[in-house]
C-alpha cells in the first residue's frame, strides 16, 4: 500500500473505472480526470461524476477541449459509427472510430496535473487484446510515451521524480477485465461503454464497444447490470 497520489483517467467507461478500483486497492491516493472533447457519447461524463463520486476519489476535473475541430471520427464527426461487424473483425484494421491523437492529448492534461500534484503516478485503461484496433493503446506507444514525459519534465529533470504510467489491463481480455473488477467490487451499472447511446443514455447494443462489452460479460459468465437496468 503506496498512499501515493496518482492521476486515473476516468472515462466513465468499463476499462476506466475498473482501473480506478486497482489504483485504490493498491493503495493510490487517486485524482480523476474525464475529458469532455466533443464525443457524441458525452453521457459517459454523467456516469465519470457518479464513479468519482462513489469511489471517493480526492480531486476530479473534467477537462474541456473540443476535438470536433479537426473531426476525423466517426466519434467527433457527422460520421456513421460502425455497427453489426463481427466480433471476429474488430482488430483487423483501425477503425472511424479511432479519435486521432487522442491518448496522446489526454496523457498530456494527465502529465501536467501529475506534476502540479507532485504526483509520479498515470493510471491508463487501455488494452491491446479485446480493443478496436487503436493505435494508442499499445504497449509500445505507452512506453515511448512515459520515456518522453520523464524528459519534458521539471519533476524528473531537477527533482529526479520519475513517472510511472500504469496500463494494468493492457494484456488482459475483457472477461479478464470484468472478473478483476467484479472481485474488487466494482459496480458496471454505473458505466457506459456504447459509443452511440440514446439520448436516455440507453447502450445502442450494436457498436464495437457494446459488441467487446456483451462478448467480455458472457465469457466472464456474468450479467451485466447495465442492461439489466436500462431494460424497460
Amino acid at each position: 500500500m503506496s498512499n501515493q497520489k496518482a492521476v486515473v483517467l476516468l472515462s466513465g467507461g468499463l476499462d476506466s473505472t475498473t482501473v480506478l478500483a486497482i489504483a485504490k486497492s493498491e493503495g493510490f491516493a487517486t485524482y480523476a480526470m474525464s475529458f469532455r472533447y466533443g464525443q457524441r457519447h458525452v453521457v459517459e461524463l454523467e456516469c465519470a461524476r457518479r464513479i468519482a463520486d462513489r469511489s471517493s476519489v480526492l480531486g476530479h476535473v473534467v477537462v474541456d477541449i473540443d476535438l470536433r475541430q479537426f473531426g476525423g471520427s466517426a466519434l467527433t464527426a457527422d460520421i456513421e459509427v460502425p455497427k453489426g461487424r463481427p466480433e471476429q473483425t474488430l482488430s483487423a484494421g483501425i477503425p472511424i472510430t479511432y479519435v486521432p491523437a487522442r491518448n496522446t492529448v489526454f496523457l498530456s492534461f494527465a502529465l501536467a496535473w501529475a506534476e502540479t500534484l507532485d504526483a509520479s503516478d498515470i493510471f491508463l485503461g487501455v488494452n491491446a487484446l479485446d480493443y478496436s484496433g487503436y493505435p494508442d493503446c499499445r504497449p509500445e506507444y505507452i512506453g515511448a510515451y512515459e520515456h518522453m514525459a520523464n524528459l519534458a519534465t521539471r519533476a524528473a529533470v531537477e527533482g529526479g521524480q520519475r513517472l510511472r504510467i500504469h496500463t494494468p489491463l493492457i494484456q488482459l481480455t475483457k472477461a479478464q477485465i470484468i472478473a478483476r473488477g467484479l472481485a474488487l467490487g466494482v459496480d458496471y451499472g454505473l458505466t457506459s461503454s456504447c459509443y452511440d447511446p440514446g439520448p436516455d443514455g440507453r447502450p445502442c447494443g450494436a457498436c464495437d464497444s457494446c459488441v467487446l462489452r456483451a462478448k467480455g460479460f458472457r465469457e466472464a459468465g456474468a450479467i451485466d447490470p447495465l442492461l439489466a437496468r436500462v431494460r424497460p
